[in-house]
């Protein structure tokens, strides 16, 4: 799973390099996708379910699960998250990362980092003896801890959150973004699960866009999103995509 993590850091170190003013959503998953089969990986998302790309790019107020088109081609100030996963020798990784192009508003820095911040505080929850509910609590309390450090309120996406992973990209347990500690499945040396919270500068809730795909804020406001593949083990919480 190392491996295929390795893979998925380095598409997405590729698509953040490429990313640029003029640049289109498309172009960055024809990145993703050459960097991922040149290691002589297979792209996870392409196909999943029917889903029609390599990444998921998800730009401003899109949560998750956008749709790399030739026609979105990104500006300056536009916040950009993009999820990526890879299966090599039948192990899957799976990451996200969100970056500006150009200067970010405040605002929007403010939220990334919160964002970021959300998912190491869950990751070094990720340790023997926990449970799952331990982990989501700790994502909450990150998240919390950064909406008094920047002074600005975060809206936790309601409804979506991390998974297992291992021979699939997406195998339970559900891990939820917040939540009451002491509950759910103990953590075990060799567990391993997506840690990947959602931020928004406004309301917790979303829609669906008509793709069927598309996650958006139902307010309009902002969105961000990190992810991790973590494994549990004697020695702390190993990071499997560190990108």
């Amino acid at each position: 799973m190392a491996a295929a993590g390795a893979v998925v850091a380095a598409a997405l170190a590729a698509v953040r390099e490429a990313a640029a003013v003029g640049v289109s959503t498309l172009e960055l998953d024809e990145v993703a996708e050459s960097v991922i089969r040149k290691a002589g990986a297979t792209p996870s998302f392409l196909g999943y379910h029917g889903f029609p790309a390599s990444i998921c790019s998800s730009v401003n107020d899109r949560v998750v699960h956008g749709i790399p088109s030739p026609s979105e081609v990104l500006v300056a100030g536009d916040l950009v998250s993009i999820d990526c996963g890879a299966i090599l020798d039948g192990w899957h990784g799976d990451a996200a990362v969100t970056f500006g192009v150009g200067t970010l508003s405040s605002a929007d820095e403010d939220l990334s980092a919160a964002t970021r911040q959300a998912m190491d505080t869950g990751i070094a929850a990720m340790v023997p003896g926990n449970r799952l509910s331990d982990v989501s609590h700790a994502i909450e309390t990150g998240a919390r801890a950064a909406s008094a450090r920047f002074r600005r309120s975060f809206g936790i996406v309601e409804g979506y959150g991390g998974h297992g992973i291992g021979r699939q990209m997406h195998m339970d347990p559900f891990l939820p973004n917040e939540g009451e500690p002491g509950r759910g499945p103990l953590l075990v040396a060799g567990s391993v699960l997506a840690i990947e919270p959602m931020l928004t500068l406004g309301t917790d809730q979303t829609r669906i866009l008509e793709d069927e795909w598309t996650v958006v804020t139902a307010d309009g406001s902002r969105a961000a999103h990190w992810e991790h593949t973590v494994a549990v083990t004697d020695d702390g919480p190993r990071i499997l995509t560190q990108v």
